[in-house]
């Protein structure tokens, strides 16, 4: 498939279709494929894959581009509160940089049951702790952001979406529901450079 227009059939097709088609794209990506490959054998409770790295890929291949094109990095979370020292989690971010150095790429590493602990002195707004890595989601930006792939039994991916695929496929950017704890300025720096790489994109704005 490419061309701007072939989204529009994966907008409306049913939920099950979508998921498979988002594994199928996100995937066609090699870069996604091994280190979904690798995180079984490093210290990654609930480990899975997140965000830009997946959706981006989903829009390339849509488009007809290289599924690689625009990602600057992947962002990699886990979930292990046994320990919310910063030290934990640094130990755990240089054994995934060595195991993840042969790729070439930037993989960002992160205990989502320590983001309480620094979301505001970084952002300015509060953050409920976690209870566990998929919950994250539902605080992402928007709800294309909010997709992750963690590495399922039999080498079946499982797929986390909790606002659903259609803006994913429909090539929207838009605040997630709410709003709260999301920044104007990071939100629009974002969403301009992503209008700047995928020009197909329509940007809703934030409310006032």
């Amino acid at each position: 498939m490419s061309g701007a227009a072939d989204h529009l059939r994966f907008a409306k097709v049913s939920k099950a279709a979508q998921r498979r088609e988002f594994i199928r794209l996100a995937r066609a990506n090699p870069v996604n494929v091994e280190i979904l490959k690798r995180i079984p054998d490093l210290p990654l409770p609930q480990g899975m894959l997140v965000s830009g790295c997946l959706y981006q890929s989903v829009w390339n291949g849509l488009l007809g581009h290289d599924p690689m094109r625009g990602i600057r990095d992947y962002d990699l979370i886990y979930f292990d509160d046994s320990d919310l020292s910063y030290e934990a989690e640094d130990k755990v971010i240089r054994e995934c940089a060595a195991a993840f150095a042969d790729l070439g790429v930037e993989v960002e590493v992160r205990n989502q049951a320590r983001v309480h602990l620094w979301f505001k002195d970084r952002f300015g707004f509060a953050y409920t702790p976690l209870n566990n890595a998929a919950e994250s989601l539902t605080r992402y930006m928007c709800p294309c952001h909010a997709v992750a792939i963690e590495p399922g039994k039999a080498e079946t991916p499982i797929l986390h979406a909790p606002y659903g695929l259609n803006d994913v496929f429909g090539f929207i950017v838009r605040p997630r529901p709410g709003q709260d704890g999301i920044s104007a300025s990071s939100y629009t720096k974002k969403a301009t450079r992503m209008k700047q790489l995928w020009p197909e994109l329509t940007i809703q704005p934030l409310s006032n």
